[in-house]
């Protein structure tokens, strides 16, 4: 079986991001439910010195999508814009990747092998090329912003389980 760096991706990110989107219609039902203001939820952090639950949630976007991006320019910048402050602005922004990431055909991603891509951070940088970009570095990420948007619930108090992580897997059939 020949790799295909789509399928190593954009089923991925299809299925954590589908997960990701109903653990925001939990949380905002459950901060209903237990008379809870949304802004602790979504402001919530671990520590001090950690991105509060909204960066976590934009950050799932910006290492998928945003990822693909930087491929297609050749260059990829981490995005310091404010994360959205409310549920429903959280889900659109996953809605509107998810949406994008739909229409994206693997013929373009797999033709991305090889290519050259710059993380660019100020005047730090690295280079890589776009498999190992995404293989190394945005999907390590990606998992990595995931797993402490659900853990953030978690540790709120939410009745979540593996499964909502794991949201709806590419059975056979």
């Amino acid at each position: 079986m020949a790799f295909s760096l789509y399928a190593a991706t954009i089923p991925s990110f299809q299925q954590i991001l589908g997960a990701v989107s109903g653990l925001l219609d939990k949380a905002e039902t459950f901060c209903a439910e237990k008379g809870i203001a949304p802004a602790e939820f979504i402001q919530a952090r671990f520590s001090a010195d950690m991105n509060a639950f909204a960066y976590q949630v934009k950050s799932t976007a910006v290492h998928s999508l945003g990822a693909i991006e930087g491929v297609r320019k050749g260059v990829f910048s981490p995005d310091t814009t404010v994360p959205p402050e409310a549920f429903a602005a959280l889900k659109a922004r996953i809605a509107e990747t998810l949406a994008a990431l739909e229409k994206i055909e693997s013929k373009e991603i797999d033709g991305f092998i090889g290519r050259d891509v710059r993380f660019a951070f100020g005047s730090n940088y690295r280079d890589y090329t776009a498999e190992n970009f995404l293989l190394s570095f945005s999907l390590p990420n990606f998992y990595f912003h995931a797993t402490t948007t659900y853990d953030l619930l978690r540790w709120k108090g939410m009745p979540i389980g593996k499964r909502d992580f794991m949201g709806k897997t590419r059975t056979k059939n």
